[in-house]
């Protein structure tokens, strides 16, 4: 094995991240045991944690703040469904200027903070003609068209393996359970392929037909790159999703950006319903 490569970078990052946690510890001793990434129209749920304690992301050093309209940017660290969590009250996106390590930096603190496996949300619009805006989808898979991976560059080899599997990024098991609570809870989850993209700009006409060629059912600008750094961590990820509208390439209109956060608030309470009866089996 190559030995792990010391560089100013990785220096530069490990201090960041030990400087986040320590921040979070002089806040509270609480550990949390699940991670959770609340997008659009999850936020809400943050509100539900019996709070340990609640810092903005301004507040944590070297956690960039989020800038994305219904994200309020606070890290929650409480108890949620009988389970220790730690939540993002929303996310870091690429289009928001952030390079893909920054995006994921959360994720790394959370891991430090003791969160071992990771819950992850995002709204997104339907590729499938089968699925109807306001429905919920349980993520069988990725694929990331961002042309960014937040896994480039120094390693650290003695604590985490360089080419990380993803054959299998969700966990089979998680989906099983996720299964059976929507099944228990009599919530509609349709099934499919994330496809995530950069951003800001929404995708066009022959995008969209050429996502759904490749086997994508939904596309969005989040997730892939939480999910690939959970996966290189070790985590265990179970990921969720809202079809806010649908993407379809012979439409006559697109959603726009309102529209999309409003249908996120009017499936909100589903999609919190759904989480909340996830958790205590994850």
């Amino acid at each position: 094995m190559i030995p792990a490569m010391e560089t100013p970078a990785t220096d530069t990052r490990a201090r960041r991240l030990a400087e986040a946690v320590a921040t979070v510890r002089r806040a509270t001793a609480f550990e949390p045991e699940l991670a959770l990434v609340l997008g659009s129209g999850l936020g809400p749920l943050a509100d539900e944690i019996e709070v340990e304690a609640a810092l903005s992301y301004a507040d944590v050093p070297g956690m960039p703040p989020s800038s994305a309209p219904g994200h309020a940017g606070r890290l929650v660290l409480g108890r949620l469904a009988g389970r220790r969590v730690v939540a993002m009250q929303g996310r870091l996106h690429l289009y928001e200027g952030y390079p893909a390590a920054d995006v994921v930096f959360p994720i790394e603190l959370m891991h430090e903070l003791g969160a071992r496996s990771l819950v992850v949300t995002n709204a997104c619009g339907g590729l499938d003609p089968n699925f109807r805006a306001g429905e919920l989808m349980l993520q069988l898979d990725f694929i990331n068209f961002t042309g960014q991976n937040p896994l480039i560059g120094p390693n650290d080899d003695s604590r985490y393996e360089r080419f990380v599997v993803t054959y299998d990024a969700y966990d089979p098991g998680y989906l099983e359970v996720a299964r059976a609570a929507a099944l228990a809870e009599k919530i509609l989850l349709r099934e499919g392929v994330y496809l995530a993209i950069s951003g800001p700009s929404y995708a066009t006409r022959a995008e969209l037909r050429a996502f759904r060629a490749l086997g994508a059912d939904a596309v969005g600008m989040s997730t892939v790159h939480e999910v690939l750094k959970a996966r290189h961590l070790g985590m265990r990820v179970l990921g969720l999703s809202t079809i806010t509208d649908m993407a379809v390439p012979d439409a006559g209109h697109h959603a726009t950006g309102d529209e999309v956060l409003e249908m996120a608030a009017k499936s909100g309470e589903t999609f919190r319903r759904l989480v909340r009866a996830v958790l205590p089996n994850l």
